[in-house]
């Protein structure tokens, strides 16, 4: 009997030790290599082959967010195998990495669902199709080869042997757009925040949120009741978050719950590298101190494609064309869903790249294979969707 290997497997985000898992057994007595350590929840059982063998998959999925971890899903409602790339260390994208307890209101029956839960419930959906994860590497090379198939190399050296390529990669590899000011060098960097990850950290304490877009609305909204004040500062009066947000806002603005001020940081105050205060110049080129001990700046992301960038797929804006029939981009068999795309009336919604996964999964199966009849089976009375899904004899 060929010998087994077991090692100890790390959750999704939370650092819980997990049972022993099991990988697949070896065709000889040497040791397996494994290229990455391997986070996952325990549920999930990695085959990593030895390095020197590809990893034949369906589809390598690049990015582990939201998006790419439904895209598994779906896949796998069709039968098809996925293996997950992300140069993160755990999955969840920017839902993890970024904001982690942000409160998401439109994914359909939750009114509302914090991120990194949404990211835990996803990969409780996918955990039937046990797909390979990939994490804390990049890919770095990227060639479709005459049989229409695709090798995939990343920067840890796994090579894998794909039917097809999906990017869901978000905006790329991408990093929060820094504060820079005089004086910023002597704050010390722990009051200087990019994401919210202990939303406790900030009761009682005097805040400065900087930015006008989504993140800083919702922080807003969501750290009044808790914060000692708070004080939101854009360059301009008009925000670029959602409408209901924005009222919300000046809503709390109007009973004194939030301070609204406008213009440019120029210069930041310490006090024994204690955050203490951030100057301001206005459009008039006044110029004011906003007091506060804690500085919360979204931003936005700075998009860096990274390697995709030199894949020749046809861009716009940094951003990659596709269709709207299977969001296939402009090298057929190489999909792209989620933020990272674009098309007429392209909307940023993680409910849009659902939407968007759905279809590339029946995209992906007619290009692997285009002879096989497609027809659509519903997950509520499908036998094959029950098998599938590890659901026999328990619906109904």
């Amino acid at each position: 009997m060929a010998p087994i290997v077991l090692f100890e497997a790390q959750g999704t985000r939370k650092t819980r030790p997990t049972p022993a898992l099991l990988l697949a057994p070896c065709s000889s007595s040497r040791p397996l290599h494994i290229p990455v350590i391997i986070r996952f929840d325990s549920n999930f059982v990695a085959n990593v082959p030895n390095s020197n063998t590809p990893i034949q998959t369906d589809a390598v999925i690049i990015g582990a967010g939201p998006v790419g971890l439904f895209q598994v899903f779906e896949l796998g409602l069709l039968d098809l195998k996925a293996e997950l790339i992300d140069s993160l260390p755990q999955v969840g994208g920017q839902c993890a990495e970024l904001y982690p307890e942000k409160p998401i209101y439109d994914i359909p029956a939750y009114p509302i669902i914090g991120a990194q839960e949404l990211i835990d419930k996803l990969m409780e959906q996918i955990k039937p199709f046990n797909p390979g994860l990939h994490l804390g590497q990049q890919v770095e090379r990227f060639e479709k080869r005459d049989d229409g198939r695709f090798t995939v190399v990343t920067s840890k050296g796994t090579e894998f042997d794909a039917g097809a390529v999906i990017i869901a990669a978000g905006l790329g590899s991408f990093l929060p757009r820094r504060l820079k000011a005089k004086g910023l060098e002597l704050v010390d960097p722990a009051h200087i925040h990019y994401k919210v990850t202990d939303r406790e950290r900030f009761r009682g304490k005097r805040l400065l949120i900087l930015g006008g877009g989504d993140s800083a609305l919702d922080w807003t909204m969501d750290l009044a009741d808790i914060a000692e004040s708070i004080t939101l500062i854009h360059r301009r009066a008009e925000y670029r978050g959602a409408p209901a947000s924005v009222a919300r806002v000046k809503a709390l603005a109007a009973v004194g719950k939030v301070s609204e001020r406008q213009g440019l940081i120029m210069q930041a105050f310490a006090n024994n590298g204690h955050l203490s205060g951030l100057e301001i110049m206005d459009l008039e080129r006044n110029k004011s101190v906003a007091e506060g001990e804690e500085a919360l700046v979204f931003w936005g992301l700075a998009p860096d494609l990274g390697p995709i960038a030199n894949w020749e797929l046809a861009l716009e804006k940094k951003q990659i064309e596709v269709d709207t029939e299977k969001f296939q981009t402009s090298i057929e068999g190489v999909f792209a869903i989620g933020d990272i795309n674009t098309y007429p009336g392209k909307k940023k919604f993680i409910l849009s790249g659902f939407h968007e996964a759905a279809l590339a999964a029946f995209g992906v199966q007619k290009y692997i294979h285009p002879d096989k009849r497609q027809f659509v089976q519903y997950t509520t009375t499908s036998p094959i969707m029950h098998k599938r899904l590890g659901v026999e004899g328990k619906a109904g």
